[in-house]
């Protein structure tokens, strides 16, 4: 039987995100730095950030769809879904939905949970409830917090996404220096083939008051600039994965079709395959 492991573009084994929280004014400064190093970011966004005037329409276009950062929803009101009954969640999620594709000119489709999120669960509601309302709003996925962890692996529910740490763990570097050395190759056991996933959460405006942008300079120069990773956004990783899951497969496994509108890159018993869009393949 054949071993099959999914890769991200042209073959590579590894990917690194951010997402950063809440459209504060400092996040300007922080695509500054991310363009530097050649970094992708979501950046996830309230009404109220815009209410107060953060950004207009020409700043986000500028400073964050111009680069190829990700605008994604934060909530209209920044309340935490697992305490609001479905019809505020509901509310909540498509009133930041809709300012957010009037200020972008664009379809946004990514998300992190506000507040609390889902760590907590009041007014009877669960979150099975507030899956099902995010996928009939067509949320692709939304980001949660609090199981900082170096497993560095892709979700099982987009809709749980959790992080790999917040830019201040302690263990940040420790984690990134594992990441980087990281063996998946074919030398490597079988199970730690898997694709792997460095993901940075936290919250702009606390580099200004934390005093540590130097800290954040040093995260961005050790996780950057390596020719085995790949840089993305949020949705850009969820609509790979989703078209690698795309795939379709003879009885066999040997012939594959690629339905989807992306090339997908795969590693077939070590041996490293691309699919374009619309193709058929042999595996040998």
């Amino acid at each position: 039987m054949q071993s099959k492991f999914m890769r991200y573009p042209n073959g590579k084994a590894r990917a690194v995100t951010f997402s950063y929280d809440d459209g504060a004014p400092q996040d300007r400064q922080l695509t500054e730095l991310f363009n530097k190093y050649g970094i992708k970011a979501t950046f996830n966004f309230t009404c109220s950030c815009l209410e107060k005037g953060n950004y207009n329409k020409q700043q986000i276009k500028e400073y964050f769809l111009n680069p190829g950062h990700e605008i994604a929803v934060h909530g209209a009101y920044h309340r935490a879904n697992g305490n609001l009954r479905p019809i505020e969640g509901i509310r909540d999620v498509l009133d930041c939905r809709l300012k957010l594709e009037e200020m972008c000119n664009q379809i946004i489709r990514g998300m992190a949970y506000p507040d609390s999120g889902i760590t907590q669960m009041g007014n009877f509601s669960s979150y099975q409830a507030i899956k099902q309302y995010l996928t009939e709003l067509d949320i692709a996925y939304a980001r949660t917090l609090g199981g900082d962890n170096n497993s560095f692996k892709l979700p099982e529910d987009f809709h749980a996404w959790m992080p790999t740490a917040h830019h201040n763990n302690p263990k940040i570097f420790e984690f990134i220096d594992e990441f980087l050395n990281l063996d998946i190759s074919e030398k490597a056991y079988h199970a730690r083939r898997i694709p792997r996933l460095f993901y940075i959460w936290g919250h702009s405006y606390e580099l200004d008051r934390d005093n540590n942008w130097e800290h954040m300079e040093k995260i961005c120069q050790k996780l950057s600039g390596n020719d085995d990773v790949w840089y993305a956004t949020n949705i850009e990783i969820y609509d790979y994965v989703e078209a690698y899951k795309s795939l379709r497969y003879s009885a066999n496994g040997h012939t594959v079709y690629n339905p989807t509108l992306y090339t997908v890159w795969f590693d077939v018993d070590s041996k490293l395959y691309s699919i374009n869009p619309g193709e058929t393949i042999y595996i040998d």
